[in-house]
């Protein structure tokens, strides 16, 4: 009888808490995880004023020695669009790591921050705990980070938070820009997971039911909610939030980005290099879903109208960029992942394909 060897080690978060005023839980949060009372805790000049002040001072008044970085990420164009962190930042909180024998980091802000601190955890060998203070992605649990080089904005292997606290009374103050650019990004997934069953089917490329069907039913329940998110109300950014922890967890269970990043995502990927700054990464890759959908033959004026009621990008127009730039993305989308088998195969849509793909969609 063949013995059976495969194994898979998968990592999730241990704690998520998502509510209102839930800050003051993070105390409860370290005294569970951290493995010493020496903290890091990561954020920007914004979070720390949002919220890493009002933390450091619940620990501190609770015993721990909490050391503070403050990232200088500054803001481009109409407010909250933050610059792309890079490997510097990243190697600042190492530095201060060690400078400060911190041995636990609490990631405290948006998903920059968060990247960068995961980033940090991951190559210090230690765990952090993630504070979103907006959530314009569904980064705050997934095991993935967005970095940006020379070429642009890339993936990078990270860890997954060992918890989550999600302070809706906090993230609500976000501009709802962000809220509806996290729930676009959440939605993509259907696109994603389409190419992902699509490489399993013509490239035999390993699936998981599960971690498939997780990332598909985040989706959908924003397409169900679609209604409800909308700005000044709490129970939007509740429901919204449960979905993106659901989405980074699917990443977990697959080992990779497949649940939640497919052509939608090489579409928004190519964006950041030929239109920068333009536009949410969220909001980039729920016009991408659109058209992509549209490609799979599957129901695109589904998304497309959630999309809207959401009060997210549907056009070239809404997201401010060029309708050259969206064809020119389009057409060079693959070459972000060539390894990566996805509806646009192998080698990508001709010019003319993808000014009939935008056209019909609606999106230029």
């Amino acid at each position: 009888m063949e013995r059976f060897t495969k194994f898979k080690t998968m990592i999730f978060p241990r704690e998520v808490i998502v509510g209102h005023n839930t800050t003051d839980q993070i105390k409860g949060i370290c005294n569970h995880l951290a493995p010493s009372t020496n903290v890091l805790l990561v954020c920007d000049k914004n979070t720390k004023k949002i919220s890493g002040d009002r933390i450091e001072k619940i620990l501190s008044g609770a015993g721990y020695e909490v050391n503070m970085v403050v990232l200088s990420l500054p803001l481009i164009k109409r407010d909250v669009l933050p610059a792309w962190p890079t490997i510097r930042e990243v190697n600042t909180v190492i530095k201060e790591a060690k400078k400060t024998s911190s041995d636990f980091l609490l990631g405290v802000g948006g998903g920059s921050v968060i990247d960068v601190t995961k980033c940090a955890t991951y190559e210090l060998s230690m765990n952090f705990v993630s504070v979103p203070t907006s959530a314009s992605h569904d980064g705050m649990a997934s095991p993935r980070a967005s970095l940006k080089d020379k070429k642009g904005s890339i993936s990078k292997s990270a860890v997954s938070p060992m918890a989550v606290l999600a302070d809706t009374a906090v993230i609500m103050k976000a501009p709802y820009r962000m809220l509806a650019s996290g729930c676009a990004d959440v939605i993509s997934n259907l696109t994603a997971v389409k190419d992902w069953e699509l490489a399993h089917r013509l490239k035999d490329e390993e699936f998981s039911t599960f971690a498939a069907s997780l990332s598909t039913t985040s989706s959908q329940l924003l397409l169900d909610k679609a209604e409800d998110i909308r700005t000044g109300l709490e129970e939007a950014v509740w429901q919204a939030i449960k979905c993106m922890v659901v989405s980074g967890v699917a990443m977990s269970v697959a080992g990779n980005t497949r649940p939640a990043s497919g052509a939608e995502h090489m579409f928004s990927h190519m964006l950041d290099s030929t239109a920068p700054g333009k536009a949410l990464h969220g909001e980039q890759c729920g016009v991408g879903s659109i058209m992509m959908m549209y490609l799979h033959g599957g129901d695109w004026q589904l998304i497309r109208d959630a999309l809207k009621m959401i009060g997210a990008p549907t056009t070239a127009k809404e997201l401010n960029i060029p309708k050259k730039k969206i064809i020119q993305a389009l057409m060079g989308a693959q070459k972000i992942r060539p390894d990566r088998y996805t509806i646009l195969g192998e080698l990508g849509l001709t010019e003319d394909a993808a000014k009939k793909l935008a056209k019909i969609t609606g999106v230029i």
